[in-house]
């Protein structure tokens, strides 16, 4: 029997695929710890030249303090980016569904153990698709991941009912480009799986990581409203205001045709990223992004400065000063605090559903953050009472 320790950095994605491996480990027998151990799993992220290097560092530091080390992911896919890792470590290039019996394998299992390993959050991370197809300029994520695909549904299904039996009242169904899922055999496209996944008992709350503009057809959108456990929160991604910034990053949609889109959702909260400093985003561009950024009644923005990735269109371009990235960051974080209090303003006084998901803390139904001191695990009702520069300040109601 090994022992081991399993950590993910970068998204959701990241998160599930490390699951993945960890459940394998624990089925074959080995014992996860929370320190040391003697094999760790470090499933890396490459989305951006800081998340290389914290992820070099993350295995640098587990080559130190394990006897082997494997690295997976997104980094460990990326050409030279652990070329120079310890030689305990091994890094395993393959694709996502593959890595949890590549890893098994080299372990090693101990004989016929079945164990079931619940998940280390309160909400459940179930992958539905994996890949992208698209040719964003700025995106390495198909070099890496490869081209989309999905899982049966029946598989997804399958493993929410387990997820709800492990005791998670809400389920992330999540994935690199989620809009593209489809169980062609079966008859299944992401409208049809999340009213199925939404109607399956225990299933308190459901949501969508994140999902692209273009996916927002009439079919999905009526899923989402009609599906009484989805919750009325949805992460587009944005990435510029500005349609030329739009039209050299390789989207496939207008800044106008963005707010359209959006339009019908304003009851929702809304989330998104935008990359700054783009390679010839001048300041009117940047500005035009803040314009729709708020146009578009989005609260919280996960802010990325613009970092060229090799082997894509703009490997080679890096034009706006470090100094202008760090600024309009600042800017943009800074109008993305005013819009999320703007936000949290209109819940006082108001009650709602809370799943605590650590101590002191939880998100509402709409995925807002609330402070309030409850059983971590459970989902209670609770009256917003006051502001914090973290969120609502809740009593139990």
């Amino acid at each position: 029997m090994a022992t081991f320790s399993a950590r993910f950095l970068g998204c959701k994605v990241s998160f599930a695929d490390a699951q993945a491996i960890r459940e394998r480990l624990v089925a074959d027998g080995h014992m996860e710890v929370e320190r040391g151990g003697d094999v760790a799993v470090v499933n890396t992220c490459c989305v951006t030249h800081e998340a290389v290097s914290k992820s070099r560092q993350a295995v640098s530091r587990a080559s130190r303090s394990h006897s082997h080390v494997y690295a997976t992911g997104c980094a460990a896919n990326l050409e030279g980016a652990l070329a120079t890792a310890a030689t305990n470590v091994t890094v395993m290039s393959a694709r996502s569904e593959d890595l949890p019996d590549a890893v098994a394998r080299d372990v090693g299992a101990i004989g016929c153990v079945q164990a079931d390993a619940r998940l280390e959050r309160t909400r459940a991370f179930v992958k539905i698709q994996d890949g992208c197809s698209f040719s964003c300029a700025f995106c390495v994520i198909p070099l890496v991941r490869g081209v989309t695909r999905s899982r049966r549904a029946d598989a997804v299904l399958a493993e929410i009912r387990k997820r709800v039996s492990q005791g998670h009242p809400e389920v992330v169904l999540t994935g690199v480009n989620l809009g593209c899922f489809r169980d062609r055999e079966a008859g299944y496209t992401l409208a049809r799986l999340v009213r199925e996944a939404g109607a399956i008992p225990g299933v308190e709350r459901l949501r969508l990581s994140s999902v692209e503009v273009n996916h927002l057809t009439g079919e999905l959108m009526s899923a989402l409203r009609e599906t009484a456990s989805v919750t009325a929160h949805l992460h587009i991604p944005l990435q510029s205001g500005d349609d030329a910034v739009l039209r050299a990053m390789g989207r496939r949609y207008s800044a106008a045709q963005f707010l359209a889109k959006l339009e019908p959702l304003s009851d929702f909260n809304l989330t998104s990223d935008v990359i700054v400093g783009f390679p010839g985003e001048d300041e009117r561009a940047f500005e035009r992004t803040l314009r729709v950024v708020e146009q578009a009644g989005i609260t919280k923005v996960h802010v990325f400065p613009y970092s060229p990735r090799p082997g894509t269109v703009t490997a080679a371009a890096d034009t706006v000063p470090a100094r202008v990235k760090k600024d309009r960051s600042a800017r943009l974080r800074s109008l993305s605090v005013d819009l999320c209090r703007q936000r949290w303003e209109t819940k006082l006084g108001t009650t709602d559903r809370v799943l605590v998901d650590r101590p002191g803390r939880g998100y509402g139904d709409d995925y807002t953050p609330w402070l309030l001191q409850a059983e971590v695990g459970r989902i209670v009702q609770a009256r917003a009472v006051a502001l914090s520069e973290e969120g609502i300040l809740a009593v139990a109601a």
